[in-house]
This record gives structure tokens, C-alpha cells and sequence, in this order.
């Protein structure tokens, strides 16, 4: 059983399509819009995986309370865009943390979990900001919901591969992903 849920995990991971991530605002407000969002978006993908990957390897509560801050944090971000408050250095961020979480992945670094969950809220942030400010007020609420899903599905893929790969070839293959992560992260910064 555990096999199949890892397999299906890598073959959703491979599916992915790491283009056309940002649809015209006109197109935004449904809760399926904000669903599909973060599946068609290198950057989002590679930032998602990276951290179900992560607190796969941190193990315990981490499993849950890292995601679960991810997406708390990224939905406080989406809310600031909403209301007008300003946020400096968005895109550069959300580049960062396709390197940073990859690299956290690819070090093997074990953090306590609150001190996880801090991490990658500072990244979700950045990545809630983003998707305010791409968007209309029209159907907020609910392209919100559908992105925080669309999100969370990404952490659980990410959770899948890494509990699969740890379980079949310890952390070495969850390094070798979150090193070819970061190297993606890099690339799209020179991109």
C-alpha cells in the first residue's frame, strides 16, 4: 500500500506541467482557477514539493505543522494583497525559496519543529502576497480556498515522495531532489 502512495506521489510530481502558471485576472475567482494555480507554475511546484519533501525527513509532528504553516502563512499573505498593504522584494523571495527549501532538503537539515514551521512561513508569505496581487477582488474568497488546497495537495505529493524515497533509499535520493531543487531555483534566478 505504502509503495502505491509513494509511486502515485512521484507520478503526480512528473506530471506536473511547469508552465502558464499566472492566468489572466480576468480568468481568476473561481475556486477552481486557484485549485489548478499552483500546479502550472515551476516556482510553485518545486517550493510545494520541497517542503512536504523537508518535514518528510523531519519526521513527527513536522509532518503535519510544517504544511499546515505553509498554508496558514500563505493565506495571511494573500489577505495582505488584498488589503493593500505593501511587500518589497515579492518575486525575489519566491525565488529564494525554491533555493532555500531545496537546500534544506538537500542538507538534511533537521530544525525543531516549531522553528520549521517559522521557515517556511516567512517563504508563504511571499508566495500568499503573490497570488493577491495577481488577482481582482472579484471571487477572491474563493480562488483563496482553491490555491491553500491546490497547495496543500503539492505538500502532500511532496510528503508521498519523501516518506516513499526515505523508506526504499533513506534520506540520500530526498537529497539528491532537493539539490536538484535548488539548482532549478538558481536557474530561474538567472532566467
Amino acid at each position: 500500500m505504502f509503495k502505491r502512495i509513494a509511486l502515485s506521489a512521484l507520478i503526480l510530481a512528473a506530471a506536473t506541467a511547469p508552465a502558464f502558471a499566472h492566468l489572466n485576472p480576468a480568468e481568476h475567482g473561481s475556486f477552481m482557477a486557484g485549485v489548478s494555480h499552483p500546479l502550472f507554475g515551476a516556482d510553485h511546484i518545486l517550493a510545494m514539493v520541497a517542503v512536504g519533501i523537508w518535514a518528510s525527513m523531519i519526521g513527527g509532528r513536522a509532518m503535519l505543522a510544517v504544511p499546515a504553516a505553509f498554508v496558514a502563512t500563505m493565506g495571511f499573505g494573500f489577505a495582505l494583497a488584498l488589503s493593500g498593504v505593501y511587500l518589497p522584494f515579492v518575486e525575489p523571495a519566491i525565488l529564494a525559496s525554491v533555493v532555500g527549501l531545496g537546500l534544506l532538503v538537500a542538507l538534511a537539515v533537521k530544525l525543531p519543529t516549531p522553528v520549521s514551521a517559522a521557515v517556511v512561513a516567512v517563504f508563504a508569505l511571499f508566495h500568499g502576497y503573490a497570488h493577491g496581487t495577481e488577482l481582482g477582488g472579484a471571487g477572491a474568497i474563493r480562488f483563496g480556498l482553491g490555491f491553500m488546497v491546490g497547495t496543500a495537495l503539492l505538500h502532500a505529493a511532496g510528503l508521498g515522495i519523501g516518506m516513499g524515497l526515505n523508506r526504499f533509499g533513506g534520506t540520500t535520493l530526498s537529497r539528491i531532489l532537493g539539490g536538484a531543487t535548488a539548482l532549478a531555483g538558481i536557474a530561474m534566478m538567472a532566467a
